[in-house]
């Protein structure tokens, strides 16, 4: 949970309160509630719902975000099964013993999509997102090496974790929260993504494993898990140290086996030992759910596993959180039954086809330069080209698309390339090519009228508008 600061301008509103159209007030009603502490007296429910939902409507149109990777439509269908599971509390297995057995279906399931040695024999639980995800599998590959490292004896009390610069701030977390060194290696303009090159200038004895991200969040482009494991091969062959994968595919481990299924990154490659994905990325579920699979029981130590019984039988659960959605997992399930393998590639693939027309139709325009196309997830980034004005940023632009209700975030690039901003759009499913077209007819006009200015616009007051 993010913790709550109350800044100096809420609490010179905090004593101002929500006041009630006429209109909405039923009798013996107060016409204006507390904003914040909890009135004192009920409200009616059309009431209260009104509040909140004339509040919640200023938030935006959720399908023209293209900031978010985060799923914003489900079927009429899927919205049906959501209302009707939300009272199902993942964790109590016990009492809802079908979704315990769904959520293990679809572990299963995506063990076979990634190709495990045997799918069946794969360990996998849904989280809360990606990041929960991540945490486990940090978790885990830190538990085999302090496993490992005692048995020969050895400290144990230094742990690293290499990855990229351009890593999900989910993965700082982890290396904060659980005492790991975080070995960054820095992206630039030779090495745009974590490619193998320089590895064995940071992985050492203590090293717990590498993380490579199948889908960078800052650009959507694929980090070569293939050639960052015969990087390590050779440091292996060098030093004796192996040194094993987990792969990040918070968005790729949904896009990559239906669209460039030749593309080897999973439990194909032998290093690899655990996969994350967001199911509300591109497993097209909304917000809450996650993916671990490990390749095989002994990939996840058993310390870690905390085991419940339900049907009589033993379930092992592995999760920070207790208490959450059931709801989510039986949506992944109704997709995987609804969509079937063709039906996921066709949506995968119209994305795709959409974000590079998108690219290409950008970087056509003289006012930008591409940072990727958008092959990889459908995802892309551009800048800025250099020389091409004084009088207007990304930033502006970025305002002025906001204006017409487009969310497009502009922001600096990783450490040692920070200097460079970038926008980027995230094409999810139900964005179709007449909306594409809609956004480039917004965004030339609004190039056009930056571009019409004969001088700078104010270069201060643009708030940090993107967090990774």
């Amino acid at each position: 949970m993010t913790p709550h600061r109350i800044s100096g301008q809420q609490r010179h509103r905090k004593a101002s309160p929500v006041e009630l159209n006429p209109v909405f007030v039923r009798p013996g009603e107060s016409s204006e509630v507390p904003k914040m502490r909890i009135p004192r007296d009920e409200s009616l429910p059309e009431t209260a719902y009104q509040i909140v939902h004339d509040e919640a409507m200023l938030d935006g149109n959720a399908r023209l975000n293209l900031a978010t990777f985060v799923g914003t439509w489900m079927e009429d269908e899927a919205n049906r099964l959501y209302l009707e599971a939300a009272d199902k509390n993942m964790i109590d297995k016990d009492e809802y013993p079908r979704t315990a057995e769904i959520e293990s279906r679809c572990a299963t399931m995506l063990a076979d999509l990634w190709h495990a040695p045997d799918p069946e024999r794969a360990v996998g639980t849904s989280t809360i997102g990606s990041s929960e995800a991540c945490m486990l599998a940090g978790l885990a590959l830190k538990r085999r090496w302090q496993h490992a490292r005692r048995a020969a004896g050895k400290p144990a009390d230094r742990p690293n974790l290499v990855m990229s610069s351009a890593v999900q701030v989910c993965w700082e977390k982890f290396c904060n929260y659980w005492d790991v060194e975080m070995r960054q290696v820095p992206v630039s303009m030779e090495h745009k993504v974590l490619d193998g090159d320089g590895l064995d200038g940071y992985v050492d004895e203590n090293t717990i494993g590498v993380v490579a991200i199948l889908g960078v969040t800052y650009t959507g482009m694929y980090e070569p898990v293939a050639r960052i494991a015969e990087a390590l091969d050779r440091i292996q062959a060098r030093t004796g140290l192996d040194v094993k994968i987990h792969v990040d595919g918070a968005s790729g481990a949904m896009v990559a086996p239906f669209i460039q299924p030749e593309l080897e990154w999973d439990f194909r490659v032998d290093r690899v030992v655990s996969i994350n994905t967001s199911g509300h990325k591109y497993g097209l579920v909304y917000p809450g759910l996650g993916w671990i699979v490990w390749r095989e029981a002994q990939c996840l130590p058993e310390d870690l596993v905390f085991r419940v019984s339900y049907l009589g039988g033993d379930m092992p659960t592995f999760a920070l959180n207790f208490s959450r959605p059931g709801a989510q997992v039986l949506l992944q399930y109704y997709l995987f039954l609804r969509l079937g393998f063709t039906g996921y590639r066709r949506v995968q693939q119209t994305c795709s086809d959409v974000a590079t027309y998108l690219a290409r139709e950008i970087g056509s325009m003289p006012a930008f330069d591409l940072w990727n196309d958008g092959s990889d997830i459908p995802v892309f980034a551009w800048r800025l080209h250099r020389g091409h004005t004084e009088n207007w940023t990304l930033h502006h632009l970025g305002d002025r698309l906001r204006m017409r209700g487009w969310l497009v975030p502009a922001y600096p690039m990783p450490a040692d390339l920070e200097e460079i901003t970038v926008q980027r759009v995230v094409v999810r499913n139900g964005f179709s090519r007449d909306m594409a077209d809609a956004f480039l007819a917004d965004l030339r006009e609004e190039v056009g009228y930056l571009d019409s200015l004969d001088s700078p616009m104010p270069g201060t007051g643009h708030p940090q508008a993107f967090h990774h």
